[in-house]
């Protein structure tokens, strides 16, 4: 289940998923070099529109796609807070793919596969987890985060 899993923050700080237990989470491998960067505005829209109904927007920089994540934790959160005022948070720089992905991708590919493949296809795919802690939805990463604003609202207000 997602709230077995814990995470080191871009600050190096350990962090639990079982904090988030009734919350709305959405989980986001992020780059700084993409084409899809520009998304890190939307998520941040959604952050301050919803994180007070019970929105959480977690981020996890990842350089497995064109080298399109190559700086320290630094560089991200100076990239991060610049350019987009990004305020979620961001957790340290993973795997998504291969031997060395994170157990939770692991875990999120496994309970949402991909169409053709489980891995995870590029940068800004995103995963929708319900307040009871079930991974609820898979988007691609070209699906805008206001396109997924429904989604989370009806996540939301469900029980």
């Amino acid at each position: 289940m997602f709230y077995e899993f814990t995470a080191n923050t871009l600050q190096g700080k350990p962090y639990a998923f079982s904090n988030l237990k009734g919350k709305v989470v959405l989980v986001v491998n992020t780059a700084s070099k993409c084409g899809l960067t520009p998304q890190y505005e939307g998520l941040q829209q959604l952050h301050q529109e919803l994180h007070s109904d019970g929105l959480e927007v977690i981020g996890f920089p990842c350089n497995q796609f064109g080298q399109q994540e190559p700086g320290n934790a630094s560089d991200i959160q100076q990239g991060c807070l610049i350019n987009y005022g990004v305020d979620f948070t961001m957790m340290e720089k993973i795997d998504v793919n291969g031997e060395r992905a994170h157990p939770i991708y692991q875990y999120l590919k496994t309970a949402l596969p991909g169409l053709l493949t489980n891995n995870i296809k590029w940068n800004f795919t995103k995963f929708l987890i319900g307040k009871d802690g079930q991974p609820l939805k898979r988007y691609a990463p070209t699906t805008k985060p206001e396109k997924i604003k429904a989604d989370i609202i009806q996540a939301l207000q469900s029980s």
